[in-house]
């Protein structure tokens, strides 16, 4: 059974940072494809970040670009998001995902395995 498992959430003010990680079981993601997205309150799930097998070529949502940063450590099972300069509309659930899909994927279609997500609140 795999298992994405997300820590790191919790409540931050405006201008502040978290790191979000995201430790995955019952399956080697070294071959996958990883990605982050949100949910906020009343609005669709949306992408975030995404990273290749490989760790190359980030793809990120305008709204993040130059904030936020996707990485990964393969050896570890372990993707992660750091995110610096946060605004009050970066508050959500925050979920990773795995695509047995090598590259970089911004549509949550094309995810096969989900986390529980983590909450993210950030105050004004």
């Amino acid at each position: 059974q795999v298992q994405l498992v997300e820590s790191g959430g919790g409540l931050v003010q405006a201008g502040g940072s978290l790191r979000l990680s995201c430790a995955a079981a019952g399956r080697t993601i070294s071959s996958d494809g990883m990605g982050w997205l949100r949910q906020a309150p009343g609005k669709e799930r949306e992408f975030v970040a995404a990273i290749s097998w490989n760790g190359c070529s980030p793809v990120y949502a305008d709204s993040v670009k130059g904030r936020f940063t996707i990485s990964r450590h393969n050896a570890k099972n372990s993707v992660y998001l750091q995110m610096n300069s946060l605004k009050p509309e970066d508050t959500a659930v925050y979920y990773c995902a795995a695509t047995a899909l090598t590259g970089a994927r911004m549509s949550s279609r094309e995810y096969d395995y989900w986390g529980q997500g983590t909450q993210v609140t950030v105050s004004s």
